[in-house]
């Protein structure tokens, strides 16, 4: 990466970089050669003068008896000093941007994403969830084909170790067996839906949030924020849990209904 562009991602405009970079090289130096050397007018040169000296950037000193004033770079660490003025400054501003980000909330908010990144993009966002509680319908076939399961094992990894808890749902139909089972260690807890329900999408419902997930043919994700909406689904995935089994029930009986059959053959 360019200089230049660092100082950009840093949150200088692109002339103030150049001028800044060309003040830095040639270390005391009247406003129009600096200009010169940055590639830009020398009346732009005046304005991103006064603003990089804002920034304490740029500092000026009085030139020779009749010459015009010097101009020269503060060293380069004022500008981690300058980055931490801006994120104090945010931190301060926070509550009252989180008051007005709470009253917009009387319209949902929904997000649409596509492909495997965005499907990506939408599980993470599940990781956010403040209250480290999390309800998942889940196809697990799907899951492990997008966005895979190497990125998932890591993806649940990643849950553990933030805290959050899940109580999942699955499909026999759409299983991957063995896998994601009922464990305290990994915060987690599974069970079959009823056999005529079969998933080949997942939902996910944290906070106000509701994450849904399509099958490969689909290839989409979207994130609905609405309480209202939230607390429906989380009602609606409630009763589904009551009508679900603990995932070893469902494998017992399975176990015993093939000792069965194969006693009568």
């Amino acid at each position: 990466m360019s200089l230049e562009r660092a100082l950009v991602e840093l949150g200088l405009n692109e002339t103030e970089a150049r001028f800044y970079l060309a003040a830095l090289e040639l270390g005391q130096a009247p406003v129009r050669e600096v200009a010169q050397k940055a590639g830009i007018s020398r009346t732009n040169a005046y304005d991103v003068c006064t603003r990089l000296a804002e920034h304490g950037l740029i500092a000026q000193t009085p030139g020779a008896p009749g010459q015009s004033m010097l101009v020269v770079a503060e060293r380069p660490e004022h500008l981690v000093e300058l980055i931490e003025q801006r994120r104090k400054r945010a931190l301060e501003v926070l509550p009252e941007l989180r008051s007005l980000h709470n009253t917009s909330r009387s319209k949902p908010r929904v997000r649409y994403f596509e492909g495997p990144e965005g499907i990506k993009s939408v599980l993470d966002d599940t990781l956010d969830c403040a209250d480290k509680r999390v309800c998942g319908i889940l196809s697990m076939r799907d899951l492990y084909e997008v966005p895979g399961r190497e990125w998932m094992d890591d993806f649940v990894r990643r849950r553990i170790a933030g805290g959050i808890f899940l109580r999942a749902i699955r499909s026999a139909e759409t299983e991957v067996h063995d896998l994601w089972q009922t464990s305290a260690a990994d915060l987690r807890e599974s069970r079959y839906a009823p056999a005529d329900f079969m998933f080949t999408m997942t939902t996910y419902i944290y906070d106000d949030h509701v994450a849904v997930i399509s099958s490969r043919r689909e290839n989409f994700a979207m994130t609905i924020q609405s309480a209202e909406f939230a607390m429906m689904q989380r009602n609606l995935f409630n009763a589904l849990w009551a009508a679900s089994q603990p995932l070893a029930r469902v494998r017992r009986s399975a176990r015993r209904r093939t000792a069965v059959a194969d006693a009568q053959r």
